[in-house]
């Protein structure tokens, strides 16, 4: 080995690994972002977007009373909405004249008949009372690969076939 070089290998040797490091994560980077992903991103709706701004007032009066409430600090809250449909829409109220006891958390008593069985869950977060944030989900939400756990092929392929349900979100009874 010729010691005159040293010094010059050693800093080209730190050079080429800094810029194959470079190039890696300028690769990296790019990895997720083809014409699929851009289409995807630009075609995306969100459904909240309408009812931004909305005062809680308002919200509350189209889409009734939450199934729960969630405060956070002084300021924000996070009204919780389950629903079936287009999105949440007041109760009826109108119990046909009967008064129904309210079941209890650990049964008995007799259930209120509410229409169809939720399928949706929406949040909905205010600060300062002014609708900032809508996030909505389906209730029975699943693994995509969940398939992979059938025992035939053919309720693998009826699973792989169904897809994952989604949800949509919408004040009906708002005007927006």
């Amino acid at each position: 080995m010729d010691l005159r070089d040293t010094g010059r290998t050693g800093l080209g040797f730190v050079a080429g690994m800094a810029l194959a490091g470079a190039l890696s994560l300028l690769l990296s980077a790019c990895a997720n972002t083809g014409p699929g992903d851009a289409i995807e991103r630009i075609t995306a709706v969100d459904y909240g977007q309408p009812y931004l701004g909305m005062s809680k007032t308002e919200v509350l009066s189209c889409a009734g009373t939450p199934r729960s409430r969630i405060p956070a600090g002084k300021t924000t809250e996070t009204l919780v909405y389950h629903y079936s449909g287009a999105g949440p829409v007041p109760s009826g109220g109108d119990s046909g004249g009967k008064k129904q006891k309210a079941s209890t958390p650990f049964g008995g008593g007799e259930k209120k008949s509410k229409g169809p069985k939720p399928t949706c869950t929406a949040s909905l977060t205010f600060e300062k009372d002014v609708l900032v944030r809508v996030s909505y989900a389906h209730m029975n939400v699943r693994s995509p690969y969940e398939w992979q756990g059938q025992k035939t092929e053919a309720a693998q392929e009826k699973m792989r076939k169904e897809g994952v349900p989604t949800c949509a979100f919408s004040l009906p009874r708002c005007r927006r």
